[in-house]
């Protein structure tokens, strides 16, 4: 079992940024691969970005490349999201989530989620 609980979201306004930030507890003796995954309302759950368990691979949507850039430190078993040139379209719930076996870019690869974190991005 392992539980994830995100932080950092916030109100930013447009060209701002910010870093999201997700804690790992329970069963961390092994690093799991790691994605970040956001939901607007009334929208599907959409992938935003996946990193392997050794942080050396890492894929990112169209959508957020060149902006976004996920690491981790699995020495505090943590995953990180910085978030820099914020649209108003990155306004979502960000959730993070780990797999038992392989990051992807679909939420079925995906065993354990967090609470997740609102982001919202306005003038």
């Amino acid at each position: 079992q392992v539980q994830l609980v995100e932080s950092g979201g916030g109100l930013v306004q447009p060209g701002g940024s910010l870093r999201l930030s997700c804690a790992a507890s329970g069963h961390t003796s092994s690093n799991y691969p790691m994605g970040w995954f956001r939901q607007a309302p009334g929208k599907e759950r959409a992938f935003v970005a996946g990193i392997s368990w050794s942080g050396v691979s890492t894929l990112y949507a169209d959508s957020v490349k060149g902006r976004f850039t996920i690491s981790r430190d699995n020495g505090k078993n943590t995953v990180y999201l910085q978030m820099n040139n914020l649209k108003p379209e990155d306004t979502a719930v960000y959730y993070c989530a780990a797999s038992s076996l392989m990051y992807g870019s679909s939420w079925r690869q995906y065993d354990y989620w967090g609470q997740g974190t609102q982001v919202t991005v306005s003038s």
